[in-house]
């Protein structure tokens, strides 16, 4: 059922045009924390070798308030910079637009710029990603009994949610799809360890539909095309945490 609506578009001559930026999950998080009139940081716009450079500084009281919410938080602390990756806007045509209390819906303005805000790598950036990875890890454990069981509590051949992850396989294919966001977090996982490797490698760490983890590598890692480490991948610059010297790894193999 389509619906139609109408658009305010009295301000279209005094419309601006606007950025349209992709930030981390963790860092609006952080703005959320702020009041209602706060201020979540700035944003400084430079040149550097004819080169536009903008970077957004996180307000130094959400930094200091820590990603697990208490202040002066020495356990995770959340990046203060994070420079813009930009971007050019295309064939695109894409339009902001606002909703007032009473359900009416105006233009503000165009998008003119794409950007992604990207944190500095560094230690905190990977402590939160580590701890992101921690909470997405299953929570029941194997552990050896020395004794039998004496409870009202008996094993059973296999488990309702077991058997229905096995439906849910056989019907869309071997591979089960899992939240991008999982996905994200096996492959920095996988990077902590090692520098390179190969599609095959990666295709068997995540257990994710081929084209489905293509889609998603894309993002974040660059694949060799020559050299010692050639057809492997690697997460993209921006994305690394290790030194040059480390930069020696062999790729790791099946």
């Amino acid at each position: 059922m389509s619906h139609s609506w109408e658009v305010n578009l009295t301000g279209v001559q005094q419309s601006k045009g606007v950025w349209l930026v992709k930030v981390p999950k963790f860092l609006s998080q952080q703005w959320n924390k702020t009041t209602a009139k706060g201020e979540v940081g700035k944003i400084t716009i430079g040149k550097k070798q004819g080169k536009t450079e903008v970077c957004f500084s996180l307000n130094q009281e959400l930094v200091a308030l820590g990603g697990d919410g208490e202040k002066d938080s020495g356990s995770l602390q959340v990046p203060k910079e994070y420079p813009f990756s930009m971007h050019a806007v295309g064939g695109q045509t894409m339009a902001v637009f606002s909703q007032s209390d009473a359900g009416e819906v105006s233009l503000e303005g165009t998008v003119v710029q794409r950007a992604e805000c990207r944190p500095v790598a560094s230690e905190s950036y990977m402590k939160i990603k580590r701890l992101q990875i921690e909470l997405v890890k299953p929570q029941r454990l194997s552990q050896q009994l020395d004794r039998a069981v004496t409870t009202v509590f008996k094993p059973v051949a296999n488990h309702n949610f077991n058997v229905a992850f096995e439906k849910k396989k056989k019907s869309e294919g071997k591979m089960v799809r899992a939240e991008r966001q999982v996905v994200l977090d096996m492959l920095f996982s996988a990077f902590e360890k090692h520098q390179f490797y190969s599609f095959k490698d990666l295709v068997d760490i995540t257990k994710q539909p081929v084209s489905y983890l293509k889609d998603i590598m894309r993002e974040i890692c660059v694949c060799s095309r020559k050299g010692a480490h050639k057809s492997t991948w690697e997460l993209k610059p921006e994305y690394r945490h290790y030194q040059p010297a480390d930069e020696e790894e062999e790729p790791q193999n099946a």
